[in-house]
């Protein structure tokens, strides 16, 4: 098992109703144990298209016994059954998950960068962060 950390966001739809289906959708996942749960914030969007509406958004605690590819690929499944649909980078979504952290890797590839690579420029994500970190 390994100590990861996920962020989660949604301006799309009952934004509310997707992060509290994308919480249960991880909890259901066998070898995966959420061990703690940030509050939620609304933000701005940042970046993609003008005029998206205000982006709720959490961080999630979990223990995965999922490899990292693994964990990114349960997560796309997640992603795509609540209905998100990649259309425009960085643009208004149902459901956006994110691995921040996996354990204490390193991972500099093509579609999976562990840390996430903008992690540090977004206060939406650090905020929530900082809350469930220790």
């Amino acid at each position: 098992m390994t100590v990861s950390y996920l962020s989660i966001g949604s301006n799309l739809g009952d934004r509310h109703q997707n992060i509290k289906s994308a919480i249960k959708k991880i909890k259901s996942l066998k070898g995966t144990h959420i061990l703690k749960i940030s509050r939620i914030i609304e933000t701005e969007p940042v970046g993609g298209p003008a005029g998206q509406k205000r982006f709720l958004n959490a961080c999630l605690k979990i223990d995965t016994k999922f490899s990292p590819r693994s964990l990114l690929h349960k997560l796309e499944i997640i992603e795509r059954q609540l209905g998100r649909k990649n259309t425009v980078r960085w643009g208004a979504r149902t459901m956006d998950l994110d691995i921040l952290f996996y354990g204490n890797k390193v991972i500099r590839q093509k579609d999976l960068t562990i840390p996430h690579k903008r992690l540090f420029k977004r206060d939406f994500v650090l905020e929530p962060l900082s809350e469930i970190i220790w």
